[in-house]
């Protein structure tokens, strides 16, 4: 699957976002070995700690699935904005843990504009278990 099919697949998502409070809508689409994708969006409430980013709703949607880390091909990020964003410091401890170092993620924005990076490359000195 190329990767602007997978924006798409998280441009879908983001339509279903529920985002009353900041207006930021986002959306995420994780591929799987098998061709399975699984979506996400971010879900806010107006007690703000209760919401849920897009990129983890995607993922922890897969692993209800009973995917695992080692099924996760590639990850999808879109939001509506001038600039492409990346995925808040919460995502990118989760991510760290549960998504391939090396897997393609793919952040782009609504305009086209895509970027390609890894978790490794956003969150190079990851918290793991490893320090527990």
């Amino acid at each position: 699957m190329l990767s602007t099919e997978l924006v798409e697949k998280a441009k879908e998502a983001m339509e279903l976002s529920y985002s009353p409070y900041s207006h930021f809508p986002v959306g995420a689409a994780i591929l799987c070995q098998d061709g399975s994708i699984y979506l996400g969006a971010n879900v806010e409430n107006s007690s703000f700690p209760c919401g849920i980013c897009a990129e983890r709703n995607a993922l922890y949607h897969a692993m209800m699935e009973g995917k695992t880390k080692e099924d996760f091909v590639a990850l999808a990020i879109i939001t509506d904005t001038d600039e492409v964003a990346s995925p808040c410091g919460l995502c990118r401890q989760v991510l760290s843990e549960l998504y391939p170092e090396e897997a393609p993620i793919y952040l782009a924005n609504t305009k086209g504009e895509i970027r390609q990076t890894t978790i490794e490359e956003l969150l190079p000195f990851a918290f793991n278990g490893d320090e527990i």
